[in-house]
């Protein structure tokens, strides 16, 4: 999106680990700034949509891309791993919508996209809380398109199979410590369990978003594109 000429105001936990502030400079090409922002909480969001509006101006995308994992299945799984889930997933994208949206229709333009999973729409036993999250955040999505649909506004999810993060492979170590395997076994266990028996890129992810938010995309909104490598999850 840096690269077609979007300026960016990233929200993180964490905006002064020199590590994220490098990553990002180098990501956005100079074309983006570094916010506090953790979506569990209605106060920083609040101070973040603030923040954003004063540094760069009025907000025409949100990209909701926060997101936890816990794998437990629902009789191992606590209210406090429960809570976490759910809460970054599902809440965080209903609290920077709220923030943003508003902004959007009254200016007759916007673009909302919601990361989400192909666990929102197939289960995972070992991930309750994390297939709840993503299957509510569906239904968030379509009915924040149905009420920006007469404003100009487009609310679309994007659902990738498992994509080559740094919580992908902190998955890997989890699982393997589980299964009695190790994380190199487990990674290769998922590329083989896809037709095209790869991983899937976080830029292919990232490229998909910036046409979707595009102006050749108008027409395109409350739908989920499935971006799983040929799997069905």
């Amino acid at each position: 999106m840096a690269q077609s000429g979007a300026q960016l105001a990233i929200g993180v936990r964490n905006c002064e680990s020199p590590d994220t502030v490098q990553r990002v400079a180098e990501a956005t090409q100079g074309m983006g700034i570094l916010l506090s922002l953790d979506v569990r909480s209605t106060d920083s969001v609040t101070r973040f949509a603030t923040q954003v509006k004063e540094r760069v101006g009025e907000v025409d995308i949100l990209v909701n891309n926060a997101g936890v994992a816990a794998h437990q299945t629902v009789a191992e799984q606590s209210d406090e791993d429960w809570n976490a889930v759910i809460d970054t997933n599902l809440n965080g994208p209903f609290r920077t919508t709220r923030a943003f949206l508003p902004s959007m229709k009254a200016r007759g333009w916007g673009r909302i996209v919601n990361i989400a999973s192909t666990a929102g729409t197939t289960a995972v036993a070992d991930s309750a809380a994390y297939c709840a999250s993503k299957s509510g955040l569906l239904g968030l999505s379509r009915a924040v398109a149905i009420d920006g649909a007469p404003y100009g506004v487009n609310c679309i999810t994007v659902s990738p199979t498992w994509i080559e993060t740094d919580m992908l492979h902190k998955s890997a170590v989890c699982i393997a410590q589980e299964g009695g395997q190790t994380s190199e076994e487990v990674l290769q266990k998922i590329k083989d369990s896809n037709p095209q028996k790869r991983l899937v890129q976080a830029s292919e992810i990232g490229a998909l978003v910036d046409f979707i938010c595009s102006d050749a995309c108008a027409g395109l909104t409350m739908e989920d594109i499935q971006v799983n490598a040929g799997a069905f999850w």
